[in-house]
């Protein structure tokens, strides 16, 4: 039992490309809508929460739209050539809007946008798992996050280099653009979605791999099963409200609470997705061999003692370059396994809505972090980010620990 690493690669460039369009969004957004349009923190909060509301209700729906589509380039494709082409459109309108200070024409934009990322995201994320083995997919998953990374790398990069605050926006919303047309290309040239889908469904049945049988009575899981799946999903929730807060508030954090350089603070989430980067391999192997669940509680603990720590700076200090790298390899350890687990409940046709349902507890959890951390932001100022961040991500831990099914190791196959 062997990863066919090509070709996860191949399939992870749509998730490579929609990581970048993240990292411009939450790095990018928050600094138009407040030292362009002369939005409050409250306000920014609610708009950078739209992005979660739609993927509420739109992510699921296209994940199980996509579970019942079949043409001759596949499930998901379709989804993805149509979202991807679309998004580079409408994102190029964003700077347009927010240099003509345009707050109306710049949300109805945005909306807009975030409506076409939403039609493929389910679809691109569900596109690996249907080619890949489910005790093979942490390892999957892992290029999948490592792939993610490469795409936040190149949009901090890009925000590093071509410094919105300096020179505008076009210049990297260009960038990022190019960037995900580019991997389009490629995924269309080189993906076969239908015979790959076939090839995992073969070697599923001649390896033994288990299926999670629903009760006959109730055509539902299992009771116990049930009871996994609301504590996995709990927990995702939690540790989302804790870094998604860190995220989307870190440049606002950076240059408004601690007086850095914009250059400065994508620098440091720079390093953060480095210490991803070189984490996501190593953890794929060290979970395919202890287990899903205790990786991911290591890393939870790990991201709640970095968090701890990353809120007793009050200035530019360069271990903030260690916390960050050190909160790339916990969220390593958690993203690479937290979904897997959750697919590990689903039937092989029910990939996409159980996709979409992990997205659904994501995704509700950061449009609450946005929201009630701008309030906090307002009535107390930016120094409750990190112990607000670091209290979601310790209770994470408890709920992870309630979490009995959706663990498995590739040597439980292996003769």
């Amino acid at each position: 039992m062997k990863l066919n690493v090509k070709r996860t690669i191949l399939v992870g460039i749509a998730f490579m490309t929609i990581s970048s369009f993240w990292q411009l969004y939450d790095f990018a957004i928050p600094l138009m809508l407040k030292n362009d349009l002369g939005a409050s923190d409250t306000f920014s909060g609610v708009i950078m929460s739209l992005d979660n509301i739609l993927a509420l209700f739109l992510l699921p729906f296209f994940g199980a739209l996509s579970d019942k589509t079949m043409t001759k380039i596949g499930k998901r494709m379709p989804f993805i050539i149509g979202g991807t082409i679309t998004t580079v459109i409408g994102m190029l309108a964003l700077p347009f809007f927010a240099d003509q200070k345009n707050l109306i024409l710049f949300i109805v934009a945005l909306g807009v946008v975030l409506i076409c990322v939403a039609t493929y995201r389910s679809p691109a994320v569900a596109l690996m798992p249907d080619v890949t083995m489910k005790p093979l997919r942490s390892k999957g998953n892992a290029i999948i996050n490592l792939m993610g990374a490469i795409g936040g790398v190149v949009a901090l990069a890009g925000l590093t280099l071509l410094d919105p605050t300096e020179i505008g926006y076009y210049p990297v919303f260009l960038l990022i653009a190019g960037f995900m047309t580019l991997g389009l290309v490629v995924m269309i040239v080189t993906i076969k979605e239908n015979q790959w889908a076939k090839e995992m469904a073969d070697d599923t049945k001649s390896f033994g791999v288990e299926e999670i049988e629903e009760d006959e009575t109730t055509q539902e899981l299992p009771k116990e099963v049930k009871r996994s799946l609301a504590f996995i999903l709990l927990s995702i929730s939690l540790w989302f409200m804790g870094y998604n807060a860190v995220i989307s508030a870190f440049s606002r954090y950076a240059t408004i609470q601690i007086g850095l350089e914009g250059s400065q603070a994508s620098a440091i989430l720079l390093v953060a997705n480095v210490g991803a980067i070189i984490s996501f391999i190593p953890v794929g192997q060290i979970s395919s061999k202890i287990g899903r669940k205790k990786t991911i509680i290591a890393g939870v603990i790990l991201l709640a003692v970095v968090f701890f720590t990353a809120g007793l700076y009050s200035s530019f200090n360069p271990l903030m370059y260690v916390n960050f790298v050190l909160a790339g390899t916990a969220w390593a350890a958690i993203n690479v396994n937290s979904l897997p687990m959750v697919l590990e409940m689903a039937k092989a046709g029910d990939v996409g809505k159980y996709t979409g349902l992990y997205y659904t507890f994501s995704m509700s959890a950061q449009i609450i972090t946005p929201i009630l951390s701008g309030v906090l932001f307002d009535l107390i100022g930016y120094e409750i980010l990190f112990p607000y961040a670091t209290l979601f991500v310790a209770l994470a831990m408890v709920t992870m620990s309630q979490v009995k099914h959706g663990d498995t190791t590739v040597s439980q196959y292996e003769n």
